[in-house]
């Protein structure tokens, strides 16, 4: 269950590709790691039967304290450790429920530190074949409805401007001709969405450092922000990235996926591609990148707009 366990994670995939292959697959491991908990089940069932059935007074005495005892104390210990752990279960969700917020950033104090003692040194190193390039990649969200990305749509991105500024010594606009124009590097990585879908496809847009090294980032700049021309109930889709993050070799601004330039659903004109995240870090249909020292006085300050709206994590390391 841990080798199954292990293969299906998105991290150990990303750090060590071949991993999975052992078990043929990700998604033999994932059958294998169901069939395994249906035998925990089956081993439980069978247990507690076998529990109840021969001499259950003594099993209980044995089971809750160790030795044989009276079957009334053994009972009633073990309904007081039931009933603790189903009230403990119900304060925790009414907080966690009223107070989503509060559990949010408690968790990251806790989780993110924690994280990076544990896997700072354990980044992504995907790089498959094209060969295993997926036949099939899921779309998720809709295109931006906006006059000003309509307006795009019906030039074919003549018009459009990428905006680069922020704590930079140069503040810079690229069209779409120019960043195709610039160095292009290709990647065949595998997408992980929070949803829990995966596919693998051929990116292919320029690396994030190489911008960085256009435009000069000042020494008190931490992160940046990526932002979209989408827009959810009147609120910018963004998200944010430690700088680390986005000088990270396999991040970079896509214009092409599979060898044709982006589809609208994909993300077009250019859309983030960062290896190291899951999927809703990667923002698309990318408008501008601001360079900042906090992003707390952005959005609602969570560090993107699904951990403002939806409490996710801003830190979404694979």
């Amino acid at each position: 269950m841990i080798a199954t366990g292990a293969a299906m994670s998105p991290a150990i995939d990303a750090r060590f590709p071949r991993y999975p292959k052992i078990f043929r697959g990700r998604q033999v491991a994932r059958s294998l790691h169901f069939l395994g908990m249906i035998a925990f089940v089956l081993f439980i069932i069978i247990h507690l039967t076998m529990v109840i059935s021969e001499r259950f007074s003594e099993n209980m005495g044995n089971i809750v304290l160790g030795h044989t005892t009276s079957f009334g104390v053994a009972v009633g210990l073990f309904t007081l450790i039931v009933l603790f752990v189903i009230i403990i279960h119900i304060w925790v969700t009414g907080i966690s429920l009223q107070k989503p917020r509060d559990i949010q950033n408690i968790l990251d104090m806790v989780l993110v530190p924690t994280k990076w003692l544990l896997f700072r040194n354990a980044v992504s190193k995907q790089q498959f074949p094209k060969s295993k390039v997926s036949s099939f990649f899921r779309i998720n969200g809709y295109p931006p409805d906006t006059n000003e990305y309509i307006e795009l749509l019906k030039n074919k991105f003549d018009t459009y401007k990428l905006k680069i500024y922020g704590l930079v010594q140069s503040q810079l606009e690229f069209s779409l001709s120019e960043i195709n124009a610039m160095s292009k590097q290709e990647q065949v990585t595998e997408h992980y969405c929070i949803q829990g879908w995966t596919a693998i496809g051929e990116w292919a847009g320029v690396p994030m450092q190489y911008i960085i090294s256009l435009c000069n980032p000042l020494p008190q700049a931490r992160y940046v922000v990526f932002r979209s021309f989408q827009y959810t109930d009147g609120d910018e889709f963004y998200e944010v990235l430690d700088l680390d993050i986005v000088k990270h070799q396999q991040t970079i601004l896509a214009y092409e996926m599979n060898g044709e330039p982006l589809t609208v659903g994909h993300g077009a004109p250019l859309r983030l591609r960062a290896e190291t995240q899951l999927g809703y870090k990667m923002v698309k249909w990318l408008r501008s990148i601001e360079f900042v020292k906090d992003y707390k006085n952005i959005g609602m300050g969570q560090g993107g707009h699904r951990e403002d709206h939806m409490y996710y994590s801003p830190r979404a390391e694979i």
